[in-house]
């Protein structure tokens, strides 16, 4: 008897198990591309990001202004991360900054046509 329980929990487990990691979306990246300039755009960009739900990681290359973010295509999409860059003062493919946001920016993470 001790037995058949043991082995109905274990039945029970794997099927809870099973069930728990087809609910689970792979992570997915995309890459955009930003107008960040400097050390501090790439702290500050990737600051907006960690604090946006679903977002896993993001790193930003200053050199090619591009940011790699990991998200989980359940909770977020690479338009609410374009969006959420956008807020945070800065170009994202596409989709300009939020003008206040920009703004609000050290004189350093400006964009170069801007400064003139």
């Amino acid at each position: 008897m001790k037995t058949i329980k043991t082995a109905f929990v274990a039945v029970i487990m794997i099927l809870i198990a099973t069930t728990v990691n087809a609910q689970t979306a792979k992570p997915t990246e995309v890459k955009i591309k930003t107008s960040a300039v400097c050390g501090m755009c790439k702290k500050t960009i990737e600051k907006a990001l960690s604090k946006e739900a679903g977002i896993q990681k993001s790193t930003l290359d200053v050199t090619t202004k591009v940011v790699t973010v990991v998200y989980d295509p359940k909770v977020t999409s690479p338009e609410k991360i374009r969006t959420a860059i956008s807020k945070a003062g800065y170009d994202a493919d596409a989709i300009k900054a939020d003008p206040k946001a920009y703004k609000n920016l050290d004189e350093c993470c400006k964009k170069e046509d801007a400064k003139g």
